[in-house]
């Protein structure tokens, strides 16, 4: 159903408020998952929402803007073209350092790297940033509770740690945040004020339990909402993700539905689901877009990749279910230049399978798929164009 406080059990609550610290418990993600797949899952009944700007959030997303990168001009030239000017040696140095180090040697994105790793601290301000920069243990300590840490990151943010001091330190010289107060906040604001209206009429969590067969870390839901964060919606610690202000209400739900799946298993310690996904690496197709897709849209591994794709397959599942859906053929045609051909593939399969009609977790369905060779090396091409075929 689209308007789901008509249902009493699935009603959901929205707060405003201002920036919230983030509170990191003993208790982890990692802890909730493990625990979710031991025993049988009490699906939660209501989406507490919540709704914040971020100043935060919004000046490490401009990083990707003040490096030149083409990719991002197309979406900020003339807030470039305002602060080009100001730019010293030593911030271009440094922002040329982020965009090698980061994008172009580990084909990672600046601002998910920079974003997803201060999610982990409860900075507000450049100066609480600095002064983690300065003394990252917390960071260090509480990112290592999420799935999302690993020794390679952080020795990638050991790296660039001078390169970020230098960056912010100029955004406080040039005092970026009274700007942002001015020329960007009230935008952020008229977006929530708007968004207020409409969004309490949505649950979300449980349609996400119910499809990944594990439940979330909370049933609360913030949502940050960023002027410089496109073209990138962004997952970052806990039941927390970033959107954009000029999206309008549909894709904010729909960012909602799809950060909150990531990640839809636990590859890194599950040995079976591993196995089983590496099989994929021998179709030809598939690994074609790995390989050889737009980079600074993400996903440049192969279980990033993968992960990415499950997730819109279960996304866009969800979405219908919502009717607040964008059309499977043409969205899987247009989004990141057509690279995510698993998840048309794996959509397909899932409609054609009834997924989720008997609860099963869609880790067993994903190797079901693949160990029965519904989605075997060789058949995601086949697959693939089936999809087309039909939807033209």
């Amino acid at each position: 159903m689209r308007f789901l406080d008509a249902l009493p059990r699935l009603s959901s609550t929205i707060i405003f408020c201002c920036l919230v610290p983030l509170i990191l418990t003993g208790h982890s993600e990692i802890d909730a998952y493990k625990e979710s797949n031991q025993e049988e899952i009490r699906i939660h009944y209501l989406t507490d929402w919540q709704i914040e700007p971020s100043f935060k959030y919004d000046a490490l997303c401009f990083l990707n803007t003040l490096t030149a990168d083409s990719f991002y001009l197309k979406h900020y030239q003339s807030e470039f073209e305002e602060f080009e000017k100001r730019l010293k040696k030593p911030v271009k140095k440094a922002l040329s350092n982020l965009k090698r180090k980061i994008k172009d040697e580990k084909r990672s994105i600046i601002s998910v790297f920079f974003c997803l790793y201060f999610s982990a601290v409860d900075d507000k301000t450049i100066d609480d940033m600095l002064m983690t920069i300065q003394n990252s243990e917390s960071m260090h300590k509480n990112l290592k509770k999420t799935p999302y840490y690993t020794d390679g990151g952080w020795r990638l943010y050991e790296s660039v740690r001078n390169d970020l001091k230098t960056a912010l330190i100029f955004l406080k010289e040039i005092q970026f945040e009274s700007y942002w107060k001015k020329y960007i906040l009230p935008k952020v604001n008229e977006t929530i004020r708007q968004t207020r209206r409409e969004l309490p009429k949505y649950d979300i969590t449980g349609e996400v339990e119910a499809h990944l067969g594990f439940k979330l870390p909370s049933q609360k839901i913030t949502a940050y909402i960023l002027y410089f964060s496109r073209p990138h919606g962004i997952k970052i610690t806990g039941t927390r993700y970033l959107t954009n202000v000029a999206w309008p209400l549909e894709v904010v739900l729909r960012n909602a539905i799809h950060e909150m799946m990531h990640p839809p298993y636990d590859l890194a310690s599950d040995i079976e689901l591993k196995k089983v996904i590496y099989l994929l690496k021998k179709d030809e197709f598939l690994m074609d877009k790995v390989l050889n897709h737009n980079p600074s849209y993400g996903y440049n591994s192969f279980e990033t990749f993968i992960e990415e794709d499950c997730v819109q397959a279960l996304e866009q599942i969800i979405n219908e279910k919502l009717n607040i859906e964008a059309e499977a053929h043409r969205r899987w045609k247009e989004a990141d230049e057509g690279m995510h051909v698993f998840a048309a593939a794996l959509y397909s399969v899932m409609k054609k399978e009834k997924f989720n009609q008997k609860g099963e977790k869609f880790r067993d369905f994903l190797i079901r798929m693949i160990r029965s060779g519904e989605l075997a090396p060789g058949r995601i091409k086949i697959i693939y164009d089936n999809f087309y075929a039909q939807g033209s």
